[in-house]
């Protein structure tokens, strides 16, 4: 028991298993979102290449794999472009449902073939550990883009940008813009290629939103953003003054990301 305990909240972040139960709850009595997406966005935080490979490894080899044969559709894996020291690895996970994110944790620690395929990681000793540290948060699709869209397979790079505000009336004021005032439809019609919107409901520097959107490379998305800052829509949008990104915005934080070979985003 206390083996398949350890190997669920090696996949499933252990704070969002905690507080899963409320949460799961709450929204039994509100059937509208029912069919809102939950992702896991997690931060392995490494020291050495040594700790990437394993990392790496157990991701490609057990981690996805039994999280695919759990009826995870797509999870994604990225180190980032431009690291400060050892490059952070970034995982995204998609859940249909709160119910579906509930139900992965069981089957997950069931998982005989992840637990042996993903020995070296799971039972690292704590004198040469897998990872430093785990940062994870659990986010709520937004109504405006409710399904998580995996782009096409090819040579790309990613934006993962976060929004922090300074209060929760304030974040959920910036979230109102992407979903009800056209935000998201101008990074459609732009071509930015969107992947996911989500609100972090579990996870550190609350409130924020995170949203990941991709390029072919640094010069598209150079130009991209210069058609975004310079489209009147956006500008008809941010010049309504309970829109100001002063008023509802106090940092944005963006991290360019490459997409591991196994990534499946």
């Amino acid at each position: 028991m206390k083996r398949r305990s350890f190997v669920k909240s090696s996949i499933i972040g252990c704070a969002a298993a905690a507080t899963l139960p409320v949460i799961s709850n709450a929204m039994d009595t509100d059937p509208s979102n029912a069919t809102s997406e939950y992702y896991e966005l997690r931060v392995y935080v490494l020291k050495d290449e040594t700790q990437q490979k394993l990392v790496e490894d157990y991701l490609k080899n057990a981690a996805i794999p039994a999280l695919n044969r759990a009826g995870v559709k797509h999870v994604g894996a990225f180190t980032e472009i431009k690291p400060t020291g050892q490059t952070k690895i970034i995982v995204l996970v998609q859940y249909d449902s709160l119910a579906h994110f509930n139900t992965i944790a069981e089957t997950i620690g069931n998982d005989k073939d992840l637990q042996r395929k993903g020995a070296a990681y799971l039972n690292a000793p704590a004198t040469q550990p897998a990872y430093e540290r785990i940062e994870s948060s659990l986010l709520k699709a937004f109504k405006k883009f409710p399904i998580l869209t995996a782009p096409e397979k090819k040579k790309r790079i990613f934006e993962l940008r976060q929004y922090q505000s300074a209060s929760e009336a304030a974040g959920k004021k910036k979230i109102e813009m992407f979903n009800d005032k056209g935000e998201i439809d101008i990074f459609k019609r732009l071509g930015f290629q969107p992947v996911f919107w989500g609100e972090t409901v579990i996870g550190p520097l609350r409130p924020n939103l995170t949203y990941m959107v991709t390029f072919d490379d640094m010069a598209a998305k150079d130009s991209h953003w210069k058609d975004f800052i310079d489209d009147t829509q956006w500008h008809e949008i941010s010049a309504v003054p309970d829109y100001a990104d002063a008023l509802l915005v106090s940092k944005i934080t963006s991290t360019m990301l490459m997409p591991t070979d196994f990534s499946q985003i």
